[in-house]
């Protein structure tokens, strides 16, 4: 069975823009519903991303309250594929090093959801794009390019599913 790995703006950008509680609940119900047979996932770094802030929000409650447990996965098995990406991000000539700093800090989720994704057969969903040649930041789609990651969009991850609202 294929799994879904859900990057953190799949979440935060649902619910601030596309898809409120109060408006697509249908949205949140589907991700549960997705979560408990197992097609959807996400990593213990998204979930700081998203549950890490002093202000707790809707989207951080709805974390804690209704996703199980198992939904956020631990990433320490992954150590050995993190370092291949950071020895990768830092090698590359057109990253500026800010841009390497930014995306290998600890508060920063891409290149662990990567390196599971990797590990595990996963497929990253994002609702970043490409920009290989973008200087000032490193976009997901860079490494799983490099180190034969699949990607998608959270739509191609729906029609991939076969799901509908």
């Amino acid at each position: 069975m294929k799994k879904y790995l859900l990057d953190s703006n799949v979440l935060i950008q649902a619910h601030r823009m596309y898809y409120p509680f109060d408006v697509v609940p249908g949205f949140w119900q589907k991700l549960l519903f997705l979560s408990g047979k197992s097609s959807i996932i996400s990593i213990d770094k998204v979930k700081n991303e998203i549950c890490g802030n002093s202000t707790e929000d809707d989207l951080s409650k709805w974390c804690s309250t209704q996703l199980d447990s198992g939904f956020f996965v631990n990433t320490e098995s992954c150590i050995d594929v993190y370092a291949q990406i950071a020895e990768w991000v830092n090698s590359h000539a057109v990253f500026s090093q800010s841009a390497k700093e930014l995306f290998l800090s600890t508060e920063l989720a891409d290149p662990w959801l990567v390196a599971y994704a990797q590990k595990n057969n996963c497929t990253v969903v994002t609702h970043e794009i490409s920009q290989p040649h973008r200087r000032n930041r490193i976009k997901i789609p860079e490494p799983c390019d490099r180190f034969g990651v699949r990607w998608i969009t959270p739509i191609e991850m729906f029609r991939d599913l076969k799901e509908t609202f």
